[in-house]
């Protein structure tokens, strides 16, 4: 994709010579990047992500995220319009997503979406193996690694258990050391490989989706990549869940495999310590009652 040299530049080429930025509109929601409402001299509007300029790599991933999952014809997501610098900052600008109330079943709707999502084809989003993706991410401000592996649940021991692990390490003694070498040799005592891979929004809790004009689920800021479709599913019950509607409809289009509820836990693990990387040691109990269940 095009990168621009300033914001008014991508508004002209996108809306036409004619078309310039009225004003900016802080939007709330998200602590790592700006966001604001770019209203237009038409009278229209686009979403606006700024960063600190050598942080664009941030939109590139989050831009390719967004394509690949609009490329399943499943969940709607916005519209990449551009991406580029503005003096010292970056911006990813998106279409802009008008709320309204909700249809009825919407948590139907989502959940078959999701599973419809994760039954999609998903090839062409990585050149060789079937776990992993085209290029390496981010989750939430976290490095993601994305290497092909063959196997999920290498894939899911060394590029997301192992790498989160090491970045943590300060925070552990020698025997949880020796506990969390046991795990990772371990691992496929406990994950199971699934029948095909999905497409996976790669960080899928409830502030991550909105209600769109159309009242029913928009995905936003995926960490996508290729992989089981549970690690997607035991993300949406880590912060609180998505109601029973959406696993019931989820469960209807899409089968989960048995013992799913004894591998949650270890699936959410993976973001438990990308939160304690991120935001510190109040997220060392978690990861540590997880620990004490599986080792």
């Amino acid at each position: 994709m095009k990168e621009y040299g300033s914001l008014a530049e991508a508004i002209r080429s996108i809306f036409g010579e004619a078309i310039s930025v009225d004003r900016t509109v802080p939007v709330s929601g998200g602590d790592i990047n700006d966001a604001r409402a770019v209203c237009l001299s038409d009278g229209s509007k686009v979403f606006m992500k700024s960063n600190r300029r050598e942080n664009i790599d941030f939109f590139r991933k989050e831009a390719e995220g967004l394509y690949a999952i609009k490329k399943t014809g499943t969940l709607k997501t916005p519209e990449v319009l551009a991406l580029g610098y503005d003096g010292s900052s970056s911006f990813l600008l998106l279409s802009y997503i008008g709320s309204a109330g909700r249809v009825p079943d919407f948590n139907k709707h989502f959940g078959r979406n999701l599973a419809l999502m994760h039954s999609a084809p998903c090839e062409d989003f990585l050149s060789n193996g079937r776990y992993g993706f085209a290029h390496d991410n981010y989750i939430g401000a976290g490095y993601q690694l994305n290497e092909p592996r063959e196997s999920w649940t290498v894939f899911f021991r060394d590029c997301r258990l192992k790498p989160q692990f090491e970045r943590a390490e300060r925070y552990f003694d020698r025997g949880m050391r020796k506990r969390i070498d046991i795990l990772l040799d371990r691992i496929d005592r406990y994950l199971t490989e699934p029948e095909k891979p999905s497409l996976l929004h790669g960080d899928l809790w409830s502030g991550n989706y909105m209600t769109g004009s159309d009242g029913e689920a928009w995905l936003i800021d995926p960490a996508a990549y290729v992989g089981h479709h549970e690690a997607d599913l035991a993300m949406t019950e880590l912060f609180g869940g998505f109601g029973g509607d959406f696993y019931s409809a989820y469960r209807d289009t899409k089968a989960v495999g048995p013992g799913y509820d004894d591998r949650k836990d270890l699936y959410n693990l993976y973001h438990l310590l990308n939160h304690l990387n991120l935001f510190g040691g109040s997220y060392f109990y978690s990861v540590q009652r997880i620990l004490d269940r599986y080792c």
